[in-house]
């Protein structure tokens, strides 16, 4: 027993001999002091003061991943405590590039203090915890260091007893020392210097309330200002308004690693919903800074921070805190934390977004993305759309030209061919036969192109007054009166005739003889016809005038029309005896005129569904829109099978193999309808692009987006998103009433490869030209736009489409915009694309030139 004791008492010795050297080997190069201030009735705060060796570095709270371990603060253990946000660093606070961690940090030399504020929820209270840090000089780290705290909070504040107490006399405090940032060194292996400044005083420096004027020496060129605004019963707009100093600017959220700390939200827990990201509304700036030799974007005179949620109870708090930097030409102001509360009940915290009050873009239009330069793509991979306008000329021109050959097969023309034979017999006789039929078709064709003229004068009014029109609600549903109205005679109910007394003039005219008689029988024969033509026209007249092409497209397709109605005319005038071998009227064309009903049925549906899509009735969600054309198509089928007869029909004896056969396709497209009522992966069916959008829908859909793809419908919470994870952007400029818009996410965002891509590398921003949904009023303005005139934006469907008019040069929709986070142009632009292959190019493209930007860019 007494050899144990020994042993173990030699032991000792031994152990505590070797421990005097190695303990005096030990560096310690921080001393911490910690201090309690009590600076309200409630509130204290923590000075956490360091003193640090000459030569070694304590790093800030806000370093990158990669880098040393950034200063913190952990309370373990509180009773009757709230901690308010994270500790200010007070103190000169340098920042420069670190050889060792290949990055720009920042920290402190000499000393630095750490505030943390917190708020007493009763009258003696404590708080428990750790701080950790790193030190590290120009040739080591030390390992990272924790230091226990204990607090004990009282109340000790002294409030005055009376209103006419003198307050006690303030002690005046040193002046605060510039803080000054130092340049990337020249050469990789200096130490960033940083000008000499005396020590910071010894008081701890207190929070300045906004409305007690700030002490000499103590810079606070920032002032927030937090109100929010009601959207809706549930829906409310935080506005974090930041009023910034001449000279000093505020950063963007969205920062690069290596630069200035971006400003950055952090909300506490609650009965409440975020919706999307946080948004900047403001004069923003994008240039080269020369301290931290990058791009930066920043704000400067005023930035409003906008961040939409949800909450049901109306007495909901949200609180939270921001940080943030600001920095002027010659220095950086430290990080600061600033905490903030929203109560959702205080009339005194309501406020509005003022657009007006925020300077527009750096050019003056806010509409205009500065940073894309269509002339210098990323990649030259894809045509530039702008090269190729003018050969969609031909595809309109084609269309109508197809629009006039149907025209000829439709009742309502037959009527002019007796007329036509008697005039043109006569003219015949005289010898001038080839030349009057040939001034007959140019007539025909020359009323029709004209019918474009009123479109050519009323085109410089605005960029989109052609996509205004085409999807204006009262010319969609004056449309669908009138494919009604014509559906409802081609089924016999009863004939639409023009006033007997107006086609007599225009035949008495026409019958005036030489060029002035066939001009006006031209124009009986554009009248009379109308009935069925006029459909046809509508049709194409809508389609046309969303064109990027305006009323030059609008020509085209008319002139098509015309030249396809009056060549037919002119040849068969040329020789009368053709004429009056055309078919006369029978069953083949009374069963035509109830085919063309129920198609013109159909359509009406579809121009009634376009004023529900612009104006979000909810009327003809997709479900009730195939549920109608299925209906049409069931009523057709059973008229060609002799099921079903309509006024002026005779009983059917026979079903011929013609009538078979239409009754076989029918009664295929009505399955291929019939899963667009469903709610199943099949419910995408190729109805040419009119039907509505998927997620358009009387079921609940997880996303409002096309095929249930993630999605923006705004663009700034878009770009905020893409710069947040670091993905491409795809702009998809489309909208509500856009067939080809439908055509391209029925027929090619379904194929696998595209849905792929745009699901998991790309951030997709939709943005609707033809929403006309009102903008709050303070959101509305009159911008001037680059052709010198002023435009008055009223609905969400004008901002985006003067976006894509003033920016990229063109109102056509689906436009395809690949670009970067930074707003840089990865590649051209494209159009309707309706190949697979070549749409899956475009995508592969700018992810090709999106890659090779971002390595550029981490090598530099």
């Amino acid at each position: 027993m007494k050899f144990s004791l020994l042993k173990l008492s030699l032991g000792i010795c031994l152990l505590l001999g070797f421990s005097i050297p190695l303990q005096a080997q030990l560096e310690d190069p921080v001393d911490w002091k910690f201090e309690i201030k009590q600076v309200g009735p409630d509130e204290h705060e923590i000075h956490f003061k360091a003193s640090i060796e000459p030569g070694w570095h304590l790093y800030s709270q806000y370093i990158e991943p990669g880098g040393p371990i950034p200063t913190s603060f952990n309370f373990e253990t509180v009773d009757g405590i709230e901690v308010l946000g994270k500790a200010k660093e007070v103190g000169e606070l340098h920042r420069g590039f670190d050889e060792t961690f290949k990055m720009d940090v920042a920290y402190f030399s000499d000393q630095g203090t750490y505030v943390q504020r917190i708020k007493r929820l009763k009258d003696q209270a404590s708080a428990q915890g750790y701080l950790e840090y790193m030190v590290c000089n120009d040739q080591k780290c030390l390992p990272p260091t924790a230091e226990d705290f204990s607090f004990t909070f009282t109340n000790s504040f002294e409030e005055e007893k009376t209103a006419e107490a003198p307050a006690p006399p303030k002690a005046e405090k040193s002046p605060a020392p510039e803080k000054k940032v130092a340049a990337v060194p020249e050469k990789a292996s200096q130490t960033p210097q940083v000008a000499e400044a005396p020590a910071p005083a010894e008081e701890p420096l207190v929070e300045i309330e906004e409305t007690t004027p700030a002490p000499s020496g103590i810079l606070q060129p920032v002032s927030w200002d937090f109100a929010y605004e009601k959207i809706d019963d549930e829906t409310y707009q935080l506005l974090y308004t930041a009023k910034i100093e001449d000279g000093w600017k505020v950063y963007s959220q969205f920062i690069e690693p290596g630069g200035p700390i971006p400003t950055a939200f952090e909300m506490e827990a609650g009965a409440y919903e975020v919706s999307g990201e946080v948004a900047e509304k403001g004069n923003i700036h994008k240039s080269f800074d020369e301290v931290f030799k990058m791009d930066l974007a920043y704000f400067e005179d005023k930035v409003v921070f906008v961040q939409k949620v949800k909450a049901k109870d109306p007495n909901t708090v949200i609180k939270g805190s921001l940080l943030f930097m600001t920095c002027n030409d010659e220095k950086c102001l430290p990080p600061d934390y600033v905490d903030f509360a929203f109560n959702l009940s205080d009339p005194a915290q309501t406020g509005k977004l003022d657009l007006a009050s925020l300077e527009a873009g750096t050019d003056g239009n806010p509409y205009k993305i500065n940073t894309i330069d269509l002339d210098a793509p990323a990649a030259a991979c894809t045509v530039n759309e702008r090269e190729t306008e003018g050969k969609g000329l031909l595809t309109i021109f084609l269309l109508g030209f197809g629009g006039g050959l149907l025209a000829l097969l439709t009742p309502c023309v037959f009527p002019m061919i007796p007329i036509t034979v008697g005039f043109f017999t006569k003219s015949a006789e005289g010898g001038r036969g080839l030349l009057n039929a040939i001034a007959y078709g140019s007539f025909i064709f020359l009323i029709y192109t004209a019918l474009s003229i009123p479109f050519h004068l009323t085109e410089s009014v605005s960029s989109d007054i052609f996509n205004e029109i085409s999807t204006n609600m009262w010319l969609n549903l004056a449309f669908f009166a009138i494919f009604l109205i014509f559906a409802i005679s081609f089924l016999g109910y009863f004939e639409i005739t023009l006033p007997s007394k107006f086609t007599n003039r225009m035949q008495s005219a026409s019958s005036v003889g030489g060029m002035l008689g066939i001009f006006f029988l031209a124009l009986v024969l554009a009248l009379v016809s109308f009935s069925c033509t006029g459909p046809i026209l509508g049709t194409l007249l809508v389609g046309a005038l969303s064109s990027d092409g305006g009323a030059m497209q609008l020509t085209a397709g008319l002139a098509g029309f015309g030249l396809a109605l009056g060549a037919p005319f002119a040849l068969l005038a040329a020789s009368p005896a053709l004429l009056k071998k055309l078919p006369r009227s029978g069953g083949w064309m009374t069963t035509l005129k109830v085919v063309l009903g129920h198609v013109e049925l159909a359509l009406a549906v579809k121009f009634l569904s376009n004023a529900d899509l612009v104006e979000h009735w909810g009327l003809l969600k997709r479900e009730i829109f195939f549920g109608l054309w299925i209906a049409i198509s069931i009523s057709l089928l059973l008229y060609i099978i002799g099921k079903v007869r309509f006024p002026h029909d005779t009983k059917l004896e026979k079903i011929n193999w013609v009538r078979w056969g239409t009754a076989a396709l029918l009664f295929a497209w009505i399955l291929h309808l019939a899963p667009g009522v469903s709610n199943t992966e099949y419910a995408n069916r190729n109805t040419f692009g009119l039907a509505p959008p998927l997620f358009y829908s009387i079921y609940d859909k997880d996303t409002e987006c096309p095929l249930g793809l993630p999605c923006f419908k705004d663009y700034e919470e878009g770009l905020a998103y893409a710069r947040k994870v670091n993905k491409p952007i795809m702009l998809d400029f489309t909208g509500w009433a856009c067939v080809n818009c439908r055509k391209m996410e029925e027929n090619v965002w379904e194929n696998q490869e595209i849905f792929d891509r745009l699901n998991d590398q790309y951030v997709l921003i939709s943005l609707y030209v033809d929403d006309r949904k009102k903008l709050e009023q303070d959101e509305q303005a009159v911008v001037t736009l680059q052709n010198g005139q002023q435009k008055k934006i009223r609905t969400i469907g004008n901002k985006w489409s003067t976006l894509q008019a003033e920016t990229f040069g063109v109102n056509s929709q689906p436009y395809y915009v690949l670009m970067s986070p930074d707003e840089k142009l990865l590649n051209n632009p494209v159009g309707y694309t309706p190949d697979v292959t070549e749409f899956q190019s475009f995508l592969d493209c700018g992810l090709s030139a999106y890659e090779q930007k971002t390595t550029s860019a981490g090598t530099e």
